[in-house]
């Protein structure tokens, strides 16, 4: 089917079960599909592994979602600015893989490649490489579950370490501009992890804030192409809040 919009973001996450992994995009508050998580959070799936630049912020985007306790396993790189996020893995009740920025992006996209593996420099002589990051505390200051190592291998002098790309049960984008086939534009700082989480996700939802007819999206600046997304959801102008206010006393 080509048309591939859906009635309502309650419609296009209805059948996403318990367990499912999401690649989610956004970067801080910036292209969060917050709609689509919104809409996810009442349709009530749990036991979620999400892989997320950041786990949302207290009370937006996943936030609510770990807030309900929905998430048990995420996949991040940026996990400061959410106080509920630090009390659950500390407490021991949430898993967290802590992996590099850029390597969680080649990651996402490796997989939406097909590329099973690569190797990269980033994390080399550290624990990212070595092992030994806490996965899970056990709620009492230990550690119940750490990092195992990664295989190393050198080439041309230098050490790299190999990381495994990933595929998403489904992924969660927000789009500025999307076209009923399932073309993607981005705008602006939106454009970071959107592309590649799309790419990995088995099954990819996009809310769009315009919807536009095929043939109206200029091909060289499409950003994700529709053979990467299944369905779409138009959900209007979003703003944008401000994570961290800082005025004159």
């Amino acid at each position: 089917m080509m048309d591939k919009v859906m009635e309502s973001a309650a419609e296009a996450v209805a059948d996403i079960p318990d367990g499912s992994s999401l690649a989610v995009g956004g970067f801080g508050l910036v292209g969060v599909p917050e709609i689509l998580i919104d809409a996810l959070l009442h349709q009530g799936a749990t036991d979620l592994e999400t892989i997320s630049n950041n786990c949302g912020t207290d009370g937006f985007g996943l936030g609510i979602l770990l807030e309900k306790g929905r998430i048990r396993r995420t996949i991040s790189s940026y996990v400061g600015a959410n106080k509920e996020f630090a009390r659950q893995y500390l407490g021991g009740e949430l898993e967290v893989e802590l992996t590099p920025q850029g390597t969680l992006a080649e990651r996402l996209r490796a997989g939406g490649a097909g590329i099973p593996a690569f190797f990269t420099p980033a994390g080399v002589g550290t624990q990212v490489a070595d092992g030994g990051l806490p996965l899970r505390y056990d709620g009492s200051g230990g550690i119940a579950l750490a990092s195992p190592p990664k295989e190393t291998r050198e080439f041309d002098g230098v050490t790299y370490v190999l990381e495994q790309g990933i595929v998403a049960d489904y992924a969660l984008v927000h789009a500025w501009k999307g076209d009923r086939f399932g073309n993607l534009v981005y705008r602006a700082s939106s454009r970071n992890f959107n592309p590649p989480a799309a790419a990995s996700g088995r099954i990819t939802i996009a809310q769009v804030e315009h919807l536009v007819e095929p043939g109206e999206l200029d091909p060289e600046n499409v950003h994700t192409p529709g053979i990467h997304v299944q369905r779409v959801v138009h959900v209007g102008p979003v703003s944008v809040g401000i994570e961290q206010r800082t005025v004159r006393a």
